[in-house]
C-alpha cells in the first residue's frame, strides 16, 4: 500500500518544476529579442519570481494546503528561479532581527556563487 503523505510532496514539487523551468526558459527567450548584452531575461525572472514568492508567503498564513505551497514555492518558483528563495531568506533573516546573518548570507551566497563558477570551470577544463 502507498502511503500518499509520502508521494505527495515530491509529486507536486515535481509537477510545479515542469511549469516554472519552462516559464523560465521561454521569458528568457521572449526577453532575449532585447539583446544579449545584458541578461534581461535573467533579472526579469528573478524580479518577477521574488514578487511571486512574496505574494506565496503573503497567502500561507491562509489556508493553502501544503502541496499546493509546495508545489509553486519549491516546485514552480524554485525551478524559475533560486533567486526568490534567496531574497526571501535574506529579507526573513534581516527581518527577524538578525541583520549580520543575513548581511553574511547574503554577500557570501553571492562569493560564493562566483567561487562556485571558476571553481566549476577550472574542473572542467582539467585545471588547464
Amino acid at each position: 500500500m502507498v502511503d500518499w503523505s509520502v508521494v505527495r510532496p515530491p509529486i507536486a514539487i515535481a509537477l510545479g518544476a515542469v511549469g516554472g523551468s519552462l516559464a523560465r526558459y521561454y521569458v528568457s527567450q521572449a526577453i532575449g529579442q532585447w539583446g544579449y548584452a545584458f541578461p534581461y531575461g535573467t533579472i526579469l525572472v528573478n524580479f518577477s519570481g521574488s514578487i511571486g514568492m512574496g505574494i506565496l508567503v503573503s497567502f500561507s498564513t491562509r489556508d493553502v494546503s501544503p502541496e499546493l505551497r509546495l508545489a509553486i514555492g519549491t516546485g514552480f518558483l524554485g525551478s524559475y528561479t533560486t533567486f526568490s528563495t534567496y531574497a526571501l531568506e535574506s529579507v526573513t533573516l534581516w527581518g527577524t532581527g538578525r541583520g549580520g546573518m543575513a548581511l553574511v548570507y547574503w554577500l557570501g551566497s553571492a562569493v560564493l556563487g562566483l567561487v562556485g563558477i571558476g571553481l566549476g570551470a577550472a574542473i572542467g577544463r582539467g585545471g588547464r
